[in-house]
């Protein structure tokens, strides 16, 4: 990350990531396919944290509030990593490719949101339209909370930009 932080994404090598870390570069390639890994490594953990937290809402939970509750799981997760979220998500806004990779990675959340959905029961297109909202939410709080501009907590940017949807949905239904 320091590297990065210094030399940016394009200039770093896996060379250099080594050295820093006191590995041989075979040794990373044990743990990374290439360096982008090093910042998505945490991916699926997320994943099956939003996803394990989504299927075990209460039964009685709307579809929105299971996704409320595997938000609530996601920040957790992502609130134990420090500074890490804030200093990655800087060098993912600087750098194009690497955007495309995180936009890939939500979408890959969404199905996976759809999917515990539906194993609740929950029908199409409901169960689709429910799980992206619940990634916009989760992008839109997570920008403001990884930009330094909101010093709250991860789940209450989460409750917030989901009060807002939910705002705006009651409001558009009028």
């Amino acid at each position: 990350m320091e590297l990065y932080a210094e030399r940016g994404f394009e200039q770093t090598t896996v060379a250099e990531i080594a050295a820093r870390a006191g590995l041989t570069e075979r040794t990373f390639f044990r743990h990374f396919t290439d360096k982008r890994e090093v910042l998505f490594a945490g991916g699926d953990l997320l994943q099956e944290a939003i996803v394990s937290a989504v299927q075990a809402a209460p039964e009685s939970s709307t579809p929105i509030d299971a996704v409320a509750v595997g938000l609530d799981a996601a920040a957790a997760l992502l609130q134990e990593g420090g500074d890490f979220p804030r200093k990655r998500q800087v060098i993912i806004v600087a750098n194009p490719e690497l955007q495309e990779r995180e936009l890939i990675k939500l979408a890959g959340y969404a199905v996976a949101i759809a999917q515990a959905l539906r194993q609740r029961g929950v029908g199409d297109p409901a169960a689709s339209l429910t799980a992206e909202a619940g990634i916009a939410v989760f992008r839109v709080a997570f920008e403001r909370w990884t930009s330094g501009s909101e010093q709250r907590d991860l789940a209450e940017l989460f409750h917030d930009s989901l009060a807002a949807l939910k705002a705006v949905v009651g409001a558009a239904g009028s």
